[in-house]
């Protein structure tokens, strides 16, 4: 029976000449999944390229990539395949240069509009990574050598090591098969978690310490400027996880983290553990994401935006704000 993993499968079996793309500011499942489906690709005996509008972030300069990770979008190409983009905008620089009629879309975000010809939406996998592995087994690859650490990187990154509410049986099941075909883990992931600067730790440091607590402690919220980054020393990329940790407060449910972005407006990150659902606030705001986890960008100042943020998800938990 068709289904939109096996129209994508036939369409990389048939063509040549792949785009692959994920979205800008990239996380470890946008990599690990982009770099796992370029491994699939070159088994295939396939010409690919792997471009994003932003650069490989440092943190994952180590892994074994099947090509170069250019920004730049190829003049000429077959068919692209957007990872890890809950719609057409994530793609940054490069959406004006991508076809629709020649794009398919592998994605996990609630809220997808499907933006491509051919889009295979599942927003029960734990992450993208989760997806092109059983887009490798469509394709009979096996989960050996480069592609399976690039799926774990996308599966470990994307659940919080596997912490997170997203992570199901089949992600466990899905590891425990790329650890029997010979990934190192304790390798692994002492590439992916050492990778911190001292000017990160500081950032940390500052940014944690002037976390504020709203809704009788249900809530905290952090606030990243510019100044700070600068201060410190540190980028965007030194920022990636922070806001996770405002949830190991006792009795928080929900985080808040703000950035300053260079134009005056504000990208956000909502976090939440159980049955609070910020995906919906995320969405009031023209974002999206997960239920425990969504993000986008609202216009400044800064502390404007923490405020009103912090509100909506206090109004989503029926909680009046109180600053704690």
């Amino acid at each position: 029976m068709p289904t939109p993993m096996r129209d994508i499968a036939r369409i990389l079996r048939e063509h040549d000449d792949i785009a692959v793309l994920s979205h800008e500011n990239p996380d470890g499942d946008a990599v690990g999944s982009a770099a796992a489906l370029g491994h699939i690709l070159a088994r295939l005996g396939k010409r690919f390229v792997l471009a994003n509008a932003s650069p490989l972030p440092g943190q994952f300069s180590w892994m074994d990539l099947p090509g170069p990770w250019t920004t730049a979008m190829p003049a000429v190409y077959g068919y692209a395949v957007a990872l890890d983009c809950g719609d057409g905008p994530r793609l940054g620089a490069l959406e004006k240069a991508v076809d629709p009629t020649r794009l398919c879309v592998i994605d996990h975000h609630l809220g997808n509009p499907g933006f491509g010809a051919v889009n295979w939406v599942d927003t029960a996998a734990s992450s993208t990574g989760e997806m092109v592995a059983a887009l490798a087994d469509e394709l009979g690859v096996p989960l050996d050598g480069g592609l399976g650490e690039c799926l774990y990187v996308a599966m470990v990154t994307d659940t919080g090591d596997f912490s997170f509410g997203s992570t199901r049986p089949e992600t466990l099941e899905l590891a425990a098969r790329i650890l029997r075909a010979g990934l190192n883990l304790g390798q692994t992931n002492a590439r992916l978690k050492n990778q911190w600067s001292l000017s990160r730790i500081r950032l940390w440091s500052e940014v944690m310490g002037g976390m504020t607590l709203h809704s009788g402690g249900s809530i905290g919220s952090i606030a990243i400027s510019r100044e700070t980054m600068a201060r410190t020393g540190t980028s965007v990329e030194d920022c990636d996880g922070l806001v996770n940790w405002v949830l190991r407060v006792r009795g928080v449910r929900a985080a808040v983290a703000v950035r300053e972005l260079p134009d005056g407006r504000v990208k956000f990150s909502l976090r939440s553990v159980g049955d609070v659902d910020v995906q919906r606030v995320a969405a009031s705001f023209g974002g999206g994401g997960h239920k425990n986890a969504s993000g986008g960008s609202v216009d400044g100042p800064l502390a404007a935006a923490e405020a009103t943020l912090a509100a909506a998800v206090g109004a989503s938990l029926g909680a009046p704000i109180a600053h704690v």
